[in-house]
């Protein structure tokens, strides 16, 4: 996503004319392997598989009563050094006309450095006098269902088609934005956007469904961006908006000739969907001590924060983990890791 586009974008929608500050900083590879600690814990390997950035205590069971991220975690792949959260999403695969698949590599976005991974952006809310309430150790939370098949009401996740530079003016999932993956050539690649829910019940740091704990303001908008909007009774606590955005690199598959011959489009999630509806993002907190709601309370913007430690991108990108599961996630396969489980 264009940093200053969606900074206009957020002014306009709030009709401001002060600088919507938002944190957004860059997390680079952790690993890419077969494991969820929040949906399938302890399971090796899970079902599909999926990208992950973060501390690197990352593990397949990860049980918030004695796993404590910050310390237990010796180094992150993220831009802040006190940010040893974990966050994850499907990943994407090219289907060519032959049928073998390719997974479909990462690039980093507008004015950041990273090996892929995902830009992460923290959003307080537009009005400076609304406070958001720092995540507490344990919390966790998912968006998105990796068994969707069909039109969906998380409209929070998204698919944009980049053009090759630039970005449209649109904010994040408002149109063309949509829940299903392009149908066309991208000149720029394909953007994922996953944007969490900014309403807590104050008491719980998690739910049976990963879900319930947390809700979306009243009738916000599907566009919505930031701590926003009125929170409801059951939900009454504004925390900061989690938003991912991940830029997968179509462009080297941009080839009629590998492309079906019908010309429908090519690409599949993980978890074998081919139509896009099942892409999802889970999160693990894991600041240390009081650092996030420290840059909250800051307004921090961007990747540089006087209130918090920062990391070299070539000491980020060196915080990485060997896969647990030893299969082929590089070459051109037959069939998807975890293909015959998910379906």
């Amino acid at each position: 996503m264009q940093w200053k586009a969606l900074a206009l974008a957020l002014l306009v929608r709030h009709g401001s004319g002060q600088a919507f500050e938002m944190m957004r900083f860059s997390c680079s590879q952790l690993v890419i392997d077969r494991l969820d600690p929040l949906v399938n814990p302890g399971m090796v390997p899970s079902p599909h598989l999926h990208q992950i950035v973060g501390g690197n205590s990352f593990n397949a069971s990860m049980d918030p009563a004695d796993h404590d991220l910050p310390s237990l975690s010796t180094c992150t792949s993220c831009t802040f050094s006190e940010d040893f959260s974990n966050y994850w999403t499907a990943v994407l695969y090219f289907r060519a006309r032959n049928g073998t698949y390719k997974r479909v590599p990462q690039f980093v976005s507008e004015g950041l450095r990273a090996d892929g991974g995902i830009t992460v952006y923290y959003i307080p809310a537009s009005d400076t006098n609304t406070k958001v309430t720092a995540f507490k150790p344990g919390f966790r939370m998912l968006v998105g269902d990796a068994a969707a098949r069909s039109t969906t009401t998380a409209p929070k996740v998204c698919h944009r088609c980049m053009p090759a530079t630039g970005d449209n003016s649109n904010i994040n999932c408002g149109a063309p934005d949509s829940q299903t993956l392009p149908t066309g050539f991208c000149d720029g690649g394909i953007r994922s956007v996953i944007t969490f829910p900014t309403c807590w019940d104050g008491k719980n740091t998690d739910s049976a469904d990963h879900k319930s704990h947390v809700a979306y303001p009243e009738g916000s908008a599907d566009a919505g961006v930031g701590a926003y909007g009125t929170c409801p009774e059951s939900h009454p606590v504004k925390i900061p908006q989690v938003m991912y955005e991940v830029m997968w690199d179509t462009r080297p598959f941009n080839d009629p000739d590998l492309w079906p011959e019908d010309g429908s489009q090519p690409f599949v999630w993980s978890t074998g969907d081919k139509d896009g509806y099942s892409q999802h993002g889970d999160y693990v907190f894991g600041w240390k001590d009081d650092a996030l709601q420290r840059a909250m309370d800051a307004r921090c913007n961007g990747a540089v924060c006087n209130q918090l430690k920062t990391q070299s991108s070539e000491t980020a990108m060196k915080c990485t983990k060997p896969r647990v599961n030893a299969e082929d996630y590089d070459g051109w396969v037959t069939q998807i890791p975890g293909m015959d489980m998910t379906s």
